[in-house]
């Protein structure tokens, strides 16, 4: 069977890359979602017993992981919102494909300008007790923000999910 979008018929194969694409915007967001709500409920716990002695072990090579890896999953996430947006550019579902890259390019965006230079100070390996406090208290403030916008994003991808199966479940209630 082929299902009907924004008036234009769309072959089975096609439905399946665009559910292929719209489950892999919710694994990234969840991802995103995931690390960060574990950043705060439970890593930056860890900043009051940090020193410059031991921070830097526990904290430098960890970000400088995370940095790369989620660069390359945020290029790939636009990639993929792009699509995203332009499938479902004459439904009402584009607002919240739109929602979500507006969230990830805030979040992008923030890291870049604000929380990177921190995580630079980090990585020169601070010898001043007082600025590690300093650099880790506004590190820990700033990647409260980003959470934040982290949520928008999940939020958006699970409102999108809830919207199908809602038109899903009406669509079969409808055909009965």
């Amino acid at each position: 069977m082929i299902r009907q979008h924004h008036d234009l018929e769309i072959p089975p194969m096609k439905q399946k890359l665009i559910v292929l694409n719209a489950a892999f915007l919710m694994l990234t967001a969840s991802m995103y979602l995931g690390t960060g709500w574990s950043l705060w409920l439970f890593q930056f716990q860890s900043a009051p017993h940090m020193t410059i002695d031991n921070y830097y072990w526990t904290f430098v090579p960890q970000v400088q992981a995370a940095s790369v890896f989620f660069t390359w999953m945020t290029s790939l996430m636009i990639v993929s919102l792009i699509i995203m947006i332009w499938v479902e550019w004459k439904t009402d579902m584009r607002w919240i494909a739109i929602l979500v890259l507006l969230s990830l390019l805030a979040a992008t965006g923030f890291t870049v300008w604000y929380i990177f230079p921190y995580n630079d100070t980090m990585e020169s390996h601070i010898t001043d007790p007082a600025l590690l406090t300093t650099t880790l208290d506004k590190w820990i403030s700033l990647n409260r923000v980003r959470v934040i916008l982290w949520t928008v994003e999940w939020a958006g991808m699970m409102w999108y999910f809830a919207k199908r199966a809602w038109q899903g479940l009406q669509a079969a209630s409808s055909e009965q």
